[in-house]
């Protein structure tokens, strides 16, 4: 693998170790929906304050949200609109995956 495949392919790990937690996965599926300010979401993911920022922390640098300061409230947005598709197809294999299971069971 030469060099440039190798910077592609980290970047790409980097972006899905992001995703690779429930709590971020609900944030991003939260976000799907539109912005929404770290008290909203701190509210639904029903954790500290300090939990939420540090996962929201790692969204961002991973480039997959963005955040405003407006007055003493921050709000995040996703960046693409394409994560979401992304986790509809990861949907669509988690489901295809239980069937095939339920399918060898029987």
């Amino acid at each position: 693998m030469d060099a440039k495949t190798l910077n592609r392919l980290q970047a790409h790990a980097q972006i899905l170790k992001a995703l690779a937690h429930p709590t971020r996965l609900f944030i991003v599926e939260e976000l799907a929906h539109g912005e929404r300010c770290v008290c909203a979401l701190r509210e639904r993911i029903g954790a500290d304050m300090s939990t939420v920022s540090k996962h929201l922390a790692l969204l961002k640098s991973a480039g997959l949200v963005d955040d405003e300061k407006r007055g003493s409230q921050v709000f995040y947005r996703l960046r693409l609109c394409c994560v979401s598709g992304f986790l509809d197809c990861a949907e669509t294999v988690a489901r295809e995956n239980v069937t095939r299971q339920l399918e060898m069971a029987r």
